[in-house]
């Protein structure tokens, strides 16, 4: 296969339910958008059929690759795994759930033109649409932990944990290599280490809508505050390359 334009990274844990639809649905925009392309699924060390179903639907999904791991990594982790293995100019990780459709890249694409290295989707941003709100209680912990991320991590980013992102090739391979966080935590820390090597980010609003079934507990948002301290430690000890 030649080099593709677009790689899309799907990180999966127990998602033999959800994903076909989600695949489909990316299939069917990409067959139709003009350039070349290629879908990774990173299995978690999935406990259901996840990884047999993806197997299966590599027959009618042209360029569906798997990578199976055995043992759970965590979001970070398989997320970093599929970005590294990714061969594709523009490189995106998107959700099992599909909470963000696909066709949402086309906002991205401008700003990849105009020379932003980092594109991120967002649900805080005044542009975007969030179709099904989360529950009353998880936007209050998002909120509160959103401004503790943005106090120690990432000013002026207002939605760091939305599940959309892309990168250039450049990016991807100078900063996911560094990444020390397996967990929810990872995309903060892209976020920094993207800062601290200069590339240029954007966030940009996005069409989301809440899936009820989400697997993220509220206990994430404590794990999370407590990884946020976890890489302000790591920039005071100058653990991140610089170049």
């Amino acid at each position: 296969m030649a080099k593709p334009f677009l790689s899309i990274i799907i990180p999966a844990y127990n998602e033999a339910e959800r994903i076909p639809k989600t695949l489909l649905s990316i299939d069917k925009y990409l067959s139709q958008a003009g350039f070349s392309y290629e879908i990774i699924v990173v299995n978690d060390g999935s406990k259901d059929r996840t990884a047999e179903v993806v197997n299966k639907m590599r027959e009618m999904i042209k360029n569906l690759n798997l990578i199976d791991n055995s043992v759970n990594q965590g979001k970070g982790g398989v997320v970093a795994q599929g970005m590294l293995a990714a061969k594709g100019t523009i490189r995106l990780f998107t959700d099992a759930d599909n909470s963000t459709p696909i066709d949402q890249i086309e906002k991205f694409f401008p700003y990849f033109k105009e020379g932003y290295d980092v594109v991120i989707g967002s649900r805080a941003t005044k542009d975007a649409e969030v179709a099904i709100k989360q529950p009353f209680y998880r936007q209050i912990l998002g909120r509160l932990g959103n401004l503790v991320i943005r106090l120690l991590a990432v000013p002026n980013i207002k939605d760091t944990q939305c599940g959309f992102k892309a990168f250039t090739e450049e990016a991807a391979e100078k900063i996911f290599p560094q990444l020390t966080i397996k967990r929810w935590g990872f995309d903060i820390e892209v976020l920094v280490i993207a800062r601290l090597l200069g590339y240029r980010i954007k966030e940009v609003g996005v069409r989301w809508i809440n899936d009820p079934h989400s697997k993220v507990k509220a206990s994430a948002f404590l794990e999370v505050l407590t990884e946020v301290v976890k890489i302000r430690l790591n920039i005071w000890r100058k653990k991140y390359r610089l170049n």
